[in-house]
């Protein structure tokens, strides 16, 4: 990964960067892109050249715009002008990966920080600095250049520490969930993902791990899990990954979808929706992730995960259309559509949950419907809650991490097709809205928590098609940065 390093001065000058802000709008239309002050003192021939070449390089300072300049024979040797646009945070982390881009090809670049830049903004920086240089590749032709080092330089270095340690760790964690949903799943099955956070647990304290597997899930009553895996060689798990910091007040049970791959069994998937479906344990990745990074960061508040596990494979004992699940707690649903699975596996975990764990906030993230991408998009999840406090302060986290999501009704009129003749409820009624009605079945299995509860469908951006700001084409990762925020204002 990337190495970033805070410094006061840089005996290293090779490649400098200097940051760019955009015009302020004006009566008759934008004032020029400007170089901001920075803090170190620098070179006062470097500035005056950097200043001279905005007009020739015709630079608006729009984040993540890059202009790179030679000076052959002199330090620096490289003059690299990123636009940082116009303050905001998102801003700061698209220059952040922008950079990373532009010097790919770089062993090392200093990066001079603004006079008094906000420390949320390096954080952003540092964010996209580490999102965009992420790739994911499984092979033995050896990997394409990438940046290896970033100084910063800031006047007062340690006013910045806490700010880049946050960065790093919320980056790292996010390019973890990102290798989960990425690795291919010819390796990735639900015993390799347990095993996976197994190995990263083992160096943090106060993390408590416990894996059951598919004797222990029938026999505890768990038959969401079992009858979603029942079709697959590889038995389904069920994580739970305890973060117990001494000094908690609030206990947060995190849920993630965790179908490390869904062909959708025997309502059987189309090739073309069936290809990218190793990401649809990305809700898993992202929780599992958040866990560890509010364990990584000590922040004092208890968070519990629950990564139900399977592989929804097709074979004489896979569940069939019509089947009868009894879920965890004993409530019991029509599935009609094997395709809908995910629902299924929630369903037991958030039970769980509610009688055993008794948390004082709920939430769930889920790759679950393609209604999702319809209703909003690709860079949006849908979030479902009745509890307004909380919907608007976790939408507000998401919004400061640059995610994003939208509030979605849980619409009454809805509630009546969950009605089954056979069952407590059908799991996958064919009316209705799909997102909305995902989420009017996963209430039933919440309790006393119903009002503390909040559902996150994210398909959608889960996955992007192409690099974009802090993207990388394949995992986003979503979810992580969104929690991480989230978690640190309960504290």
């Amino acid at each position: 990964m990337l190495a970033i390093r805070l410094t006061a001065g840089s005996d290293r000058l090779d490649t400098l960067a200097l940051p760019v802000r955009a015009g302020a709008a004006t009566g008759g239309g934008n004032s020029p892109a400007a170089l901001l002050p920075t803090g170190p003192a620098l070179p006062d021939e470097v500035l005056t050249e950097a200043a001279a070449l905005l007009p020739a390089a015709r630079l608006k300072g729009r984040a993540g715009e890059t202009f790179r300049h030679l000076r052959p024979a002199r330090t620096p040797g490289r003059l690299l002008l990123l636009g940082v646009g116009d303050g905001a945070d998102r801003g700061w982390r698209a220059a952040g990966a922008a950079l990373a881009r532009a010097a790919a090809d770089e062993m090392h670049v200093t990066f001079a920080l603004p006079t008094g830049a906000p420390a949320e903004a390096v954080r952003s920086f540092v964010e996209g600095l580490l999102l965009g240089s992420y790739r994911f590749r499984l092979t033995d032709a050896g990997d394409p250049p990438a940046l290896a080092e970033v100084e910063l330089l800031a006047a007062d270095p340690d006013r910045y520490h806490d700010a880049v340690e946050a960065g790093r760790t919320t980056a790292r964690m996010t390019r973890l969930a990102r290798d989960l949903t990425n690795t291919p799943s010819s390796v990735k099955n639900p015993q390799w993902f347990a095993e996976q956070v197994a190995a990263a647990a083992t160096d943090l304290p106060d993390l408590h791990l416990r894996v059951r597997g598919p004797e222990e899930l029938a026999a505890e009553g768990f038959g969401g899990i079992v009858a979603v895996g029942g079709g697959s060689a590889s038995g389904p798990r069920l994580v739970e990954l305890d973060w117990r910091p001494a000094d908690a007040r609030t206990h947060v049970v995190l849920v993630g979808k965790g179908i490390t791959f869904d062909t959708g069994g025997i309502s059987i998937k189309p090739v073309p929706a069936m290809k990218l479906m190793r990401k649809d344990m990305a809700g898993a990745a992202a929780v599992v992730a958040a866990t560890l990074g509010a364990a990584t960061m000590g922040l004092p508040v208890r968070v519990t995960t629950l990564a139900p596990l399977a592989e929804n494979m097709v074979s004489g004992s896979a569940f069939r259309p019509g089947d009868v699940v009894r879920h965890y707690g004993g409530l019991t649903s029509e599935t009609t559509n094997s395709d809908a699975e995910g629902r299924l596996v929630l369903a037991d975990a958030l039970a769980y949950a509610v009688r055993e764990l008794k948390p004082d906030l709920l939430v769930d993230l889920a790759t679950l419907t393609g209604a999702n991408a319809v209703a909003l998009g690709k860079r949006h999840g849908a979030l479902y809650s009745e509890n307004d406090g909380l919907a608007a302060d976790l939408l507000a986290a998401i919004d400061a991490a640059g995610e994003a999501a939208w509030r979605m009704p849980l619409a009454g009129d809805y509630v009546e097709h969950l009605g089954s003749e056979l069952a407590d409820l059908h799991s996958s009624p064919d009316r209705g809205a799909g997102s909305v009605m995902a989420a009017l079945f996963l209430r039933e299995f919440t309790g006393e928590l119903r009002d503390r509860w909040l559902h996150i469908d994210m398909s959608a951006p889960s996955w992007a098609d192409g690099d974009d700001a802090e993207l990388t084409r394949g995992a986003t990762g979503w979810g992580v940065r969104g929690l991480l925020r989230w978690l640190a204002t309960l504290a």
